[in-house]
């Protein structure tokens, strides 16, 4: 744990320095955050690039690090540490004295880093008994990424060569996993790596949210419940606990300790919660998210200022917006440089660079006098993700016509449009709708102005939506993110219908502005106000607060390897070349993925994701294993090292392992063997 801890900081303090090259007034604990997620996007990056030209070493890996550093060298210039101290002061103004608001302050920050500790815990559980999650959606996920994870690690996937589909790229967004791989190469363990990281990751998107959605609203309230409403999303799930619990004979404590399902995904629910379906099983989101939300909040400037601002040093004297040195001041840099930012997304979460294309696209039609921001954004994006595009697309089994089809109605199956809407998201679409009204009602503004006029002497961010111009931007902002709505309900966007989730969690993160501004306005107003934001934060968390506590409670304990199976992968690792290609059964939880070997073709459910055409090889696996006449032709067709027979195959296939004893054993655990096809 200690190794993943410091490997995390070093990490954040070259990303930490890079934030003073494209954010302009940002509090320390923001610079923090985002510095996490920047600095692991270059770190990735750089790790992917030495690792393909030298291999992925400790040296390697080391200079990776060092990079990844080297952006602290910009604290040698006065001004950006004039920049840093007066952060550092305002940071410490902040925790000196002991006040109400400064304990809610803590209490809130302290509650959800708590919360992450105990949710990401139950990722992935080791005991004697073997590998398990403690995730009800994390299932199939888990086997996935520790596939990737000792792919790099134990395997030398480099470049990397899809594990669980062999010969072809591996075109899945793995930047996530190669950072935890090298984490895992400086002798952190897996888990800490994993767990370490997604904490810092998650709670870097709760600070960053925060702060997006006080930049868009001007309300500091509305910065504070937005992440609430994204960590704990859900529908009106709550309302079937209610009945599960009328109709049964537990009590209420009874049940809440021994929860029998999900209340935001299954049949009838299908948006799910986001931590349940999203965060703990799609790492690559975990890191995309934040980093997206860096990206369009400097979007949002670009859109929505009129002239560049002015650094102010401690005493007042304007320092430059741009970095001191830079040799051409009227060049857009920071737009540049989160543009080069936003390229990394390829390797990252692709669906994220999707959503930003679409929303740049959009709104530089509507504001052509910024041209030169948006022209040196694009260039920065196109620098690193054409590159990164073109790499991850040659040799790919991935079929892009797989992507786009028809489908009304993203994942309602037989409900109809407005009730799986309603079900699925419970009373969030009616106060989107209430919050537009509200933010251009200029007298619900003035409330919420009301209590924001002390902050407003403090902080030149703090103003709340006092002029059309300011209005009518926050509404233009907010339309390709409605747009991408209304098309994900149309049209799917990878094979697998429910993925277009990737791109509504967009739509309903930047919905969470408005949502949120309705709530902190009825808290703003009378006592019967209170009540009803009270009634409905709650409404709006019930059923993902279950699902959450679900989860991190420790109630789910799902097995997904033995322990024979732990013992096999050991085997395998000592006994096979690193690049050794096993034939397995075609499911997430083989053996060979603790191995960090290549298999032929793994799990169908995966590679159906993907737009992987696996239908010729799965009925070549079948006859291999079932000792047809043709089985030795395919086994030299595909150049077969090892096969392995095991519970997963002999369940799953028909297997004549008569066939294969003419091979010697050369590991066996239990009732595992790997059989030795190649010498």
């Amino acid at each position: 744990m200690f190794t993943s801890f410091i490997l995390i900081l070093l990490i954040t303090a070259g990303g930490f320095s890079l934030t003073y090259l494209f954010a302009e007034d940002e509090p320390l604990l923001w610079r923090v955050c985002a510095g996490n997620v920047v600095g692991s996007a270059v770190f990735g990056l750089i790790c992917f690039l030495l690792a393909c030209l030298f291999g992925f070493s400790i040296v390697t890996i080391s200079l990776a690090f060092f990079i990844c550093l080297a952006p602290l060298v910009l604290f040698t210039a006065e001004t950006n540490r004039a920049k840093f101290l007066g952060d550092w002061r305002r940071a410490k103004g902040k925790l000196e004295g002991a006040t109400p608001k400064k304990f809610f302050r803590f209490g809130y920050y302290a509650f959800f880093f708590i919360l992450f500790i105990f949710f990401f815990e139950r990722a992935l559980l080791e005991t004697p008994n073997g590998i398990f999650t403690g995730a009800s959606q994390n299932f199939g996920d888990l086997p996935f990424h520790l596939g990737a994870i000792f792919s790099f690690t134990d395997g030398g996937n480099f470049p990397p060569e899809n594990p669980s589909y062999a010969f072809a790229k591996f075109s899945y967004p793995f930047m996530a996993d190669l950072i935890t791989a090298a984490f895992a190469k400086f002798g952190a363990s897996v888990r800490d790596a994993m767990l370490v990281q997604n904490v810092f990751l998650a709670f870097s998107l709760l600070v960053i949210l925060k702060r997006f959605v006080f930049k868009l609203t001007g309300s500091r309230l509305a910065g504070k419940i937005a992440p609430v409403l994204l960590f704990f999303s859900g529908g009106l799930g709550f309302l079937w606990f209610l009945a599960d619990y009328w109709q049964g004979a537990q009590s209420f404590f009874d049940l809440i300790w021994n929860l029998p399902k999900d209340y935001t995904i299954s049949e009838k629910f299908r948006w799910g919660n986001s931590l349940v379906v999203l965060f703990i099983t799609q790492r690559s989101l975990l890191l995309g998210m934040p980093l997206t939300i860096i990206v369009l909040q400097k979007i949002w400037e670009i859109f929505s200022s009129e002239k560049v601002k002015k650094w102010k040093s401690e005493k007042g004297e304007n320092l430059p917006s741009e970095i001191s040195f830079f040799p051409f001041n009227l060049f857009p840099f920071s737009a540049f440089l989160v543009g080069l930012l936003a390229g990394t997304l390829p390797l990252i979460h692709v669906h994220s660079l999707v959503v930003l294309f679409v929303v740049s696209a959009f709104l530089f039609f509507l504001r052509l006098d910024r041209l030169r921001e948006w022209i040196a954004f694009g260039v920065g994006v196109s620098i690193v993700a054409v590159p990164e595009l073109a790499w991850a697309m040659t040799g790919s089994a991935t079929r892009l016509t797989e992507f786009i089809a028809w489908n009304f109605g993203w994942d309602k199956r037989d409900a109809s449009f407005f009730w799986f809407w309603l079900t699925n998201t419970g009373i969030f679409i009616p106060l989107l709708l209430l919050g537009i009204y509200l933010i251009f009602n200029a007298k619900a503004r003035r409330r919420e102005g009301a209590k924001e006029t002390e902050k407003q002497s403090t902080d030149k961010e703090g103003r709340i939506m006092k002029d059309e111009g300011r209005r009518t931007n926050l509404l233009l902002f907010s339309l390709p993110f409605f747009l991408l709505f209304f098309v994900s309900n149309l049209v799917k966007l990878a094979p697998w219908e429910w993925d277009n989730i990737k791109v509504l969690i967009y739509w309903f993160v930047c919905s969470l502005p408005f949502v949120a501004f309705v709530l902190a306005w009825l808290w703003n107003g009378d006592r019967i106000t209170k009540i009803v934001a009270v009634g409905c934060l709650i409404v709006l968390t019930a059923s993902g607060a279950i699902d959450v506590w679900r989860t991190a409670s420790g109630e789910i304990n799902y097995k997904i390897f033995d322990k024979d199976a732990v013992t096999i992968a050991e085997q395998i690792k000592l006994k096979t070349a690193p690049n050794a290609l096993f034939l397995n059964a075609p499911t997430f939880n083989s053996a060979v993925v603790l191995s960090g070997r290549r298999s032929l073709m793994r799990y169908t459910g995966h590679l159906a994701s993907y737009g992987i055409d696996f239908g010729e090889r799965e009925t070549d696996v079948k006859r291999i294993y079932a000792g047809d006449a043709a089985a030795e032709i395919f086994l030299n067709k595909y150049g077969i090292e090892y096969v392995l027979v095991s519970p997963e195959e002999t369940s799953n296939l028909p297997v004549n392992e008569e066939f294969f004893r003419r091979f010697p054993v050369v590991a066996e655990a239990g009732e595992y063997r790997v059989y030795q096809i190649k010498k």
